[in-house]
């Protein structure tokens, strides 16, 4: 996925469990680490600004779209009959 999630960068800056900042930030940790892992197709408006508030950060302190990096999803495929 060409967005990256940066959220462990800043939980060590801030000196942070994952499991401080779910709480913190009202989600559970499994959700917590699909986010941080990379593995979330959506992030919720609400959500990031509840991070960004407990992290005190940016929402570009915790994702950032990396050049080049394949997308998992495929693409669409041609449709045969549209020839």
């Amino acid at each position: 996925m060409p967005i990256a999630v940066d959220i462990d960068v800043m939980l060590a800056k801030r000196k942070m469990s994952v499991g401080e900042l779910a709480e913190r930030v009202g989600i559970t940790p499994a959700n917590l680490a699909v986010l941080k892992n990379g593995r979330a197709k959506a992030v919720r408006f609400s959500t990031l600004a509840a991070l960004c508030e407990v992290l005190e950060c940016q929402p570009g302190d915790l994702l950032r779209w990396e050049e080049g990096a394949a997308e998992s999803a495929p693409g669409p495929t041609a449709d045969p009959t549209m020839a």
